[in-house]
């Protein structure tokens, strides 16, 4: 059977890939985002409706984060509208060990619509596609907490399990916890990259007072400087966020990739080496 779902977020990490698995099962895609027709804006609820309208489901990605004020009011609203425009299920996109994230959970546990929660680790993309790239660029990456020890997981195998779990209603009501296979410390994912790159990356353990002032040196806005404390302080401090799930296995038949895989994998479409050469 296929169905029109609305990808929210349809351009991003986990989105784009939802989209292309979704565009090659036949599905009708609409993305959800605020250069898409109709447009859809997190922080505009009068589009809501429209993006939603004629959708049979969609994949619920709130931007910058669960965590930060006032995702609350718009996964209440947005359920809220999906649920009068009639869709049959939504999936959210949740994270491993993220309190505010939870909450958000609940509201769309209680509203009402079929739904499936999927709770991620750190992607390893951060380091490909995110906040991380320019570091591993430079050569050096400077982040605080060099004890915690972080699953990381495959943007890849997130985007598997929820064009999965969209259309398939066997998932209704679960919560799909996505980590890699192992935990490493950021001293391990460096030396990992380092490995497979083929050049020289080190890691420089940070205090977080210091990794917060390297962002306001760089002009980065305070909400986003505030995210990624909350992230250090009360995800990665959290004994919960370390633990190794097994629900890829379970639902996709497959191991977790592991990081080293996707080092190999990621060196393989250039982007390091293109980007240094580009930097230098």
């Amino acid at each position: 059977m296929k169905h029109n779902v609305l990808v929210i977020g349809g351009t991003g990490k986990t989105g784009s890939r939802v989209v292309e698995r979704l565009n090659e099962a036949g599905h009708i895609i609409q993305i959800g985002s605020r250069n898409s027709q109709p447009a859809f804006n997190w922080d505009d609820p009068a589009t809501y409706a429209p993006a939603l309208k004629g959708m049979d489901r969609a994949y619920i990605v709130y931007y910058p984060d669960l965590a930060v004020p006032g995702s609350r009011e718009a996964i209440e609203k947005l359920t809220e509208v999906a649920l009068k425009q009639g869709l049959e299920k939504v999936v959210l996109l949740s994270g491993k060990g993220e309190r505010e994230a939870e909450v958000c959970e609940q509201i769309v546990a209680d509203s009402g619509l079929n739904y499936t929660l999927v709770r991620a680790s750190w992607f390893n993309q951060n380091f490909s596609e995110g906040a991380f790239l320019e570091s591993v660029l430079a050569g050096t990456v400077a982040l605080p907490m060099p004890e915690a020890e972080i699953p990381f997981v495959d943007a890849d195998d997130i985007a598997d399990i929820v064009a999965k779990v969209l259309v398939d209603d066997s998932y209704n009501g679960q919560t799909i916890t996505v980590t890699g296979p192992r935990k490493m410390t950021w001293g391990e994912v460096v030396a990992a990259m380092s490995a497979g790159i083929g050049r020289e990356i080190k890691y420089v353990p940070i205090t977080l007072d210091e990794f917060k002032g390297g962002m306001q040196a760089a002009g980065l806005p305070e909400s986003y400087i505030w995210l990624f404390g909350y992230l250090f302080e009360e995800v990665l401090g959290n004994p919960e966020n370390q633990d190794v799930s097994h629900d890829i296995e379970r639902v996709l038949g497959r191991m977790a990739t592991d990081f080293k895989e996707f080092v190999a994998k990621t060196k393989a479409t250039g982007i390091w080496n293109q980007q240094v050469s580009q930097a230098l």
